[in-house]
């Protein structure tokens, strides 16, 4: 390798993918809550979602940043699967645009001249507003500048890269070929960055060091490797997010291996295109072009198979009951996004409080069939361990002061469904220790009062938004009965009608209950200041 400046090339890659990331991290904090909305907005059809994808990923800059907050969307019940792939497909496009950028603005001009300010301009900006919208579009800038610098650093590190030696790769035909696309993939499974290894391909090909064809293999092999973190990032996910990875990996290899047996036409095709253009000899421009051209063959030929996929996939990682203690909206997927992550969080949490809503109707009955009828498992502990894991991996990334408020708030409404679960393991005595009061008018207005609370947690019950809120009046009715039962009980016991014991008992289960329902209030109460969540069923939970 006597051709490369080894220390230009190692410090250009990592200017290289620093800026990328500041750019990234910068737009999604700028953009914040509305690229949600947008991204809901623009996904009604498969064409709006095909040109989202595309266009959101040139800007962002991230294939990978759009593939999960489409996944976000997926778990969030705010897109069907069906939706998410065009999305997906269009990201795949819109990463092409980074090898425009390479090829028609790295190498037509004196990179250092433009990245300097750029970079003293956008660090000034973000040193002047941390975690706000002007230190957001600062990082932008300033990622752009160090984009570009590292580019300059690899264009000089392959300056005399004419003595490179590849003979080992080059030459041999259809094994060459494949060499060069194992060695494109894995160098970006290696980088976890296929913008830098596009840059590194264009960088070689321009300073001719590699042939056209071979760098248009290396090219195919940058884009199976971006499946990689597609197929890191499903793991432990949600089945959606499986669902979602798995077609971002079958697009990309059908893509790939469409472009390797067509390799020979599209080159000539380029060639043709450029020399009508009047281009000359631009082999950057032409992988360029090369890059455009089989990304969009592969969407084409998705036109008449994505539905196909969307069955073939909704019949994979099919979950059955006892699925019902994991997350269905959340994993670290959509946690990488705040603006999504509170979608999805508020949907869990909502989930969450039908689950205990559930079995406090279950456990203050006094039909006498007692635990028979209670949840053979309980999915409120790893359910709630969870949403806490995720929300604290959520508070890892910045985020935008309105979300950071939605964000909280959820976290009130997980604490009072975490006392009201504590509170369910008190409610045993109104089925156990009522019905065998020697006194049926306690009995009949014990019952009386927990089939109210039933009702009420009907109405407070985030799934049922159907049923609205409970007036106050029903409210203060339930207070009222409680304190008329609590004065009756504590009658009995003093005159003897009914054991000391057996009169404790009861009024620590309807206490109990009288709490469960100010806390399971004050969530209902709390979640309706926040966007109602719509397209979510109520869990069934299985009976022992």
């Amino acid at each position: 390798m006597d051709g490369i400046n080894l220390p230009a090339m190692l410090g250009g890659i990592g200017l290289f993918l620093l800026g990328m990331t500041m750019m990234t991290d910068g737009l999604k904090l700028a953009v914040g809550p509305a690229f949600s909305r947008l991204l809901h907005a623009w996904t009604a059809t498969r064409w709006r979602g095909l040109l989202f994808g595309i266009l959101a990923t040139a800007l962002v800059q991230s294939s990978t940043a759009i593939t999960v907050a489409t996944i976000g969307f997926v778990n969030a019940g705010l897109l069907s699967l069906g939706q998410s792939l065009w999305v997906i497909f269009g990201a795949n496009v819109g990463t092409t645009f980074t090898a425009w950028l390479v090829a028609v603005i790295g190498f037509k001009f004196k990179l250092d001249a433009a990245a300097l300010p750029l970079i003293g301009i956008g660090i000034l900006l973000r040193m002047s507003g941390q975690e706000t919208r002007r230190g957001a579009i600062g990082g932008v800038i300033g990622g752009f500048g160090i984009l570009f610098l590292g580019l300059g650093f690899l264009q000089q590190a392959f300056t005399g890269g004419s003595s490179l030696e590849l003979g080992t790769l080059s030459g041999q035909g259809i094994w060459s070929l494949l060499a060069f696309v194992l060695a494109g993939t894995l160098l970006t499974i290696l980088m976890q960055a296929s913008a830098a290894v596009l840059a590194i391909i264009l960088t070689l090909a321009e300073a001719g060091v590699l042939p056209l064809n071979e760098a248009a293999a290396a090219v195919i092999g940058a884009n199976i490797g971006t499946t990689a973190t597609a197929l890191l990032a499903a793991i432990g996910a949600t089945p959606n997010a499986r669902r979602a990875a798995l077609a971002h990996v079958l697009f990309n290899v059908l893509t790939a291996v469409v472009a390797l047996i067509s390799l020979p036409l599209l080159l000539a095709l380029i060639a043709s295109l450029l020399a009508w253009l009047g281009s000359g000899n631009q082999p950057a421009v032409g992988l360029a072009l090369f890059h455009t051209l089989f990304s969009v063959l592969g969407v084409l030929l998705m036109l008449p198979l994505a539905s196909h996929l969307s069955n073939f996939l909704g019949q994979r990682f099919r979950t059955g009951e006892e699925d019902i203690c994991r997350p269905h909206y959340i994993d670290r997927n959509v946690g990488s996004v705040p603006s999504l992550a509170v979608d999805a969080l508020h949907r869990e949490i909502s989930r969450l409080g039908n689950i205990v809503l559930d079995i406090a109707r279950r456990r203050s009955s006094t039909d006498g069939a007692g635990p028979a009828t209670w949840p053979r498992v309980n999915p409120f502990p790893p359910l709630s361990r969870a949403i806490l894991d995720f929300v604290a991996g959520v508070n890892r990334h910045p985020m935008p002061q309105d979300t950071a408020r939605n964000l909280a708030t959820l976290l009130r409404v997980h604490r009072y469904y975490d006392t009201c679960h504590e509170l369910c393991a008190e409610l045993g005595p109104i089925h156990s220790t009522l019905p065998a009061l020697a006194a049926p008018d306690l009995v009949d207005g014990g019952r009386a009062l927990a089939a109210q609370a039933a009702l009420l947690f009907e109405r407070l019950d985030p799934l049922l938004p159907e049923r609205g809120l409970p007036e106050a009046e029903a409210l203060t009715s339930f207070e009222l009965d409680y304190h008329a039962l609590k004065a009756k009980l504590l009658e009995a016991g003093a005159a003897g009608s009914i054991p000391i014991e057996q009169m404790d008992e009861v009024m620590s289960g309807f206490s109990a209950l009288r709490r469960l329902l100010e806390q399971a209030n004050k969530a209902a109460r709390t979640l309706a200041t926040l966007a109602p969540v719509a397209g979510s069923a109520p869990v069934v939970l299985e009976n022992a």
